[in-house]
């Protein structure tokens, strides 16, 4: 299941950020007393008790402004808000209800996701309570006293917003079905791919109407199997500061991918890779799925022999931590080499469910160890025991080794490459789980 986003919004400078670095245990956003330092949204899992979380940094909302960056801050805080599963509304008992405070609650009222109001800076409950009532005006619910700076209430805050989580319902499409998200920065020609796909084939099924996640869905029948596409392109907007419009991306990718068996991300050959689509692959990546790089675009360029031996290389240098990624060139325009997307699907998808059984996987291992010793450190070497297989999507692996520290990642990395020798694992990451075992 994908995990549900929680967007924490508010109006400038009520503690966003410090709640936000607060859950997510460590400094990732920027924090000081100056409203609008939080432009883009980031965002970071969270786990608390037995539920995983998306929590979605904001820039602060300030409905009426007509300042370009607070104007673009606010198109932010609605994408997060669109695509959020429930939303914090942060406040701040200081400085009591104000009136952006309630043009901002007016507008989550007409987002109807379910929104915990919490009132930040309440550093002792006993002087702020009678201040705290007055949030009762905004009319969103029961407000929520805490203190993101010294860490008060905010077991009672997620309590509730964990309460507030939809119902898991069984999905409607069975499992075999590979849902595909198709990434990448926007203009790079992620809506006219899945055109060309649907016009070239002909064979649309039906749309599915937007989940929460603010997605179109789209049911693709090819050689009589089904894929979904799941669109992000809806990403754009005009703005005139064009790293503004990059950041828009982030948010829906996140929720795209969580919801994907495979990522295709899609680059502009024209503009080759840049440090956008890097952080876009990197949030696939990290989240284990299948990988397809598309450079689409293909025919716009002027080719020699060796021109798409460069630009693969140019792909893998800048995208290093993900060479397992299967790699297409293609013109979404055109169609040229299209259909061969479908294709590249199915491998991707076959490996990222491959299982390996254990017997083999650890003659793999015994090979591997023989080939290379494992490290020493002060005369003491690193011995690895076992390994076994224990789930896919993608596939992973638990290694039974005598010390964790000793267990550098570079050789780790070898028995990884070693595994992809024996069995490629095309286009998916995989995952090694160390576990520590005493000898006996």
């Amino acid at each position: 299941m994908a995990k549900k986003i929680v967007a924490i919004v508010g109006r400038p400078n009520v503690g966003k950020s410090t709640l936000f670095n607060m859950l997510a245990g460590e400094r990732l956003a920027i924090v000081k007393d100056t409203p609008g330092v939080t432009r883009d949204r980031i965002y970071a899992d969270v786990e608390w008790l037995n539920h995983n979380f998306t929590i979605v940094d904001t820039g602060g909302i300030e409905p009426k402004s007509d300042d370009i960056i607070m104007r673009s801050m606010r198109e932010q805080a609605e994408i997060a808000i669109e695509t959020a599963d429930v939303i914090i509304f942060l406040t701040d008992v200081r400085d009591g209800v104000t009136a952006s405070d309630m043009q901002v609650a007016d507008m989550l009222r007409r987002s109807k996701k379910p929104v915990v109001l919490a009132v930040n800076k309440a550093d002792s409950f006993e002087k702020f309570e009678s201040y705290v009532y007055e949030f009762y005006n905004l009319g969103i619910g029961d407000p929520m006293p805490i203190s993101a700076a010294n860490r008060l209430g905010i077991g009672d805050m997620l309590e509730k917003v964990v309460a507030e989580f939809p119902e898991e319902t069984l999905d409607e499409e069975p499992e075999d079905i590979p849902r595909i998200a198709v990434i990448g920065k926007p203009n790079t020609g992620k809506s006219s791919m899945i055109n060309k796909l649907l016009g070239t084939d002909r064979l649309i099924v039906s749309d599915i109407a937007g989940t929460t996640r603010d997605a179109i869905d789209t049911k693709i029948k090819r050689n009589g199997r089904e894929y979904i596409f799941i669109d992000t392109a809806g990403l754009r907007r005009k703005s005139k500061i064009k790293d503004e419009i990059e950041r828009f991306s982030i948010i829906r990718t996140v929720a795209a991918v969580e919801r994907c068996d495979i990522a295709v991300l899609l680059i502009d050959a024209e503009e080759g890779v840049t440090d956008q689509d890097a952080k876009i692959a990197g949030i696939a990546h990290e989240r284990g799925k299948g990988m397809i790089i598309v450079v689409n675009k293909w025919d716009l360029i002027e080719k020699d022999t060796n021109t798409m031996n460069k630009m693969k290389k140019d792909i893998r240098n800048k995208l290093a931590y993900m060479p397992y990624a299967e790699m297409l060139f293609v013109s979404a325009l055109t169609g040229q080499r299209l259909p061969k997307l479908f294709d590249t699907i199915d491998m991707v998808e076959q490996y990222s469910c491959m299982r390996i059984q254990t017997g083999v996987l650890n003659e793999i291992l015994t090979d591997a160890v023989a080939e290379n010793e494992p490290p020493n450190d002060k005369g003491k070497r690193l011995k690895l025991f076992y390994i076994t297989q224990v789930s896919v999507k993608p596939p992973t692996f638990v290694l039974f080794v005598n010390s964790k520290e000793l267990a550098h990642f570079s050789y780790i990395r070898y028995i990884e490459n070693k595994l992809r020798e024996a069995f490629l694992f095309t286009g998916t990451p995989i995952k090694i789980i160390l576990r520590e075992r005493k000898e006996k």
